[in-house]
């Protein structure tokens, strides 16, 4: 399989225009980092103008076959890359600032043949190479970008990797949307019989958490102390305000415990420990203090959106004392109790999609091995 340059497969490579924007879900659709998703432009994530002249921006307008690049961000999501399908040839949308387009030559390297190499590690792997780092991001220029090396094979060639790929691709999509559908089933339940815990549309009792928890935060951590799992060293699961970072030698806690990330981004986030783990001093652990059932409680303070009450916009945070204030539900244990039984059935389906999940993306890392090496 002959390799070349990337910027001879690609006659054009530029960045977007600078449009101010806004989320009002009118005028012509911008697209932005966040636009960028798995494997095509997320719609849902574009930005918006109004344009009188869209003309002045005929340049910029996308292409079906397009692919989009990150090229300004953290350092991790540098390369990441979609594809841009039009609905129609009537479709208009313009290409905005912080984001490369690349327009490959369609009679060498097929668009999605192209998009599986960008998520490739013989492309990801290059990345560093070509990479500046400055205080609060890294980036990469379009002539650095150019002189990396993309794997062509013939057009046949390339169109039987991307049938390939694609169907399991698109098992994989198929097995996430089954694990959200459930997730759905399980929120629909919780409402109908304890209805919307937010607004408390069953009018039940209501307390503070604190009169119903004892919240803590965990330990501080670290980060030379998290690793990636290592059987027989690095085996106990590790919470910080975002979810699971890592693995750690020793517990610092037992037993089933919802958990509130209290830092970050994703502050107010909840997560569900069970058995031995670790919490870091960015996570808060819910202890019950009455006779309330721990998973009807994880999905009770899932549902009531607690990021609403975080402080701060750089870094967002929720301080302890303000979850304490927070007034929730109050619902009948043995009503608790059935909702946790018809979580645990749902569970059991979920484990075998789940695992179905983890061999169909096991079969893609090799298959995308196998390609590109």
């Amino acid at each position: 399989m002959s390799k070349v340059r990337l910027g001879d497969v690609f006659p054009l490579i530029r960045n977007g225009a600078s449009i101010k924007q806004s989320d009002n879900a009118s005028g012509i659709p911008i697209t932005r980092i966040e636009t960028i998703a798995d494997r095509e432009i997320d719609r849902n994530k574009f930005g918006y103008a109004n344009i009188v002249d869209v003309e002045k921006y005929q340049d910029y307008l996308l292409r079906d076959g397009d692919i989009l690049m990150s090229h300004i961000n953290s350092e991790k999501h540098l390369g990441k890359v979609a594809l841009c399908r039009l609905n129609c040839k009537e479709e208009q949308i313009i290409h905005g600032m912080n984001l490369l387009m690349l327009r490959p030559d369609i009679e060498v390297i097929i668009p999605s043949y192209a998009t599986y190499f960008f998520n490739s590690n013989a492309f990801l792997q290059q990345i560093p190479n070509i990479t500046k780092k400055s205080v609060n991001q890294a980036s990469f220029t379009v002539t650095a970008l150019k002189d990396l090396k993309i794997s062509v094979p013939s057009i046949n060639e390339q169109q039987e990797i991307v049938t390939r790929l694609d169907k399991v691709t698109d098992l994989i999509a198929l097995r996430k949307q089954q694990l959200a559908k459930l997730d759905e089933l399980v929120k629909a339940r919780f409402v109908e019989l304890f209805g919307d815990p937010i607004t408390n549309s069953n009018n039940l009792p209501i307390e503070r958490m604190e009169q119903r928890f004892s919240l803590k935060a965990g330990i501080t951590t670290a980060a030379d102390d998290i690793h990636d799992f290592e059987e027989g060293s690095y085996e106990i699961p590790c919470y910080g305000g975002n979810g699971i970072r890592g693995y750690v030698k020793e517990k610092s806690y037992t037993g089933d415990y919802p958990i509130i990330g209290r830092q970050g981004a994703l502050c107010g986030n909840v997560q569900y420990a069970t058995g031995d783990f670790h919490a870091t001093e960015h996570a808060v652990l819910v202890s019950l203090l009455k006779n309330d059932n721990s998973v009807w409680v994880y999905h009770l303070l899932k549902l009531m959106d607690l990021y609403r009450y975080h402080t701060g916009a750089a870094q967002p945070g929720l301080a302890v004392k303000t979850l304490n204030t927070v007034e929730i539900i109050v619902a009948d244990k043995s009503k608790q109790d059935q909702f946790a039984a018809f979580v645990e059935q749902t569970d059991k389906s979920k484990l075998a999609i789940q695992k179905s999940l983890d061999q169909l993306e096991t079969l893609k890392k090799s298959l995308m091995q196998e390609y590109f090496g």
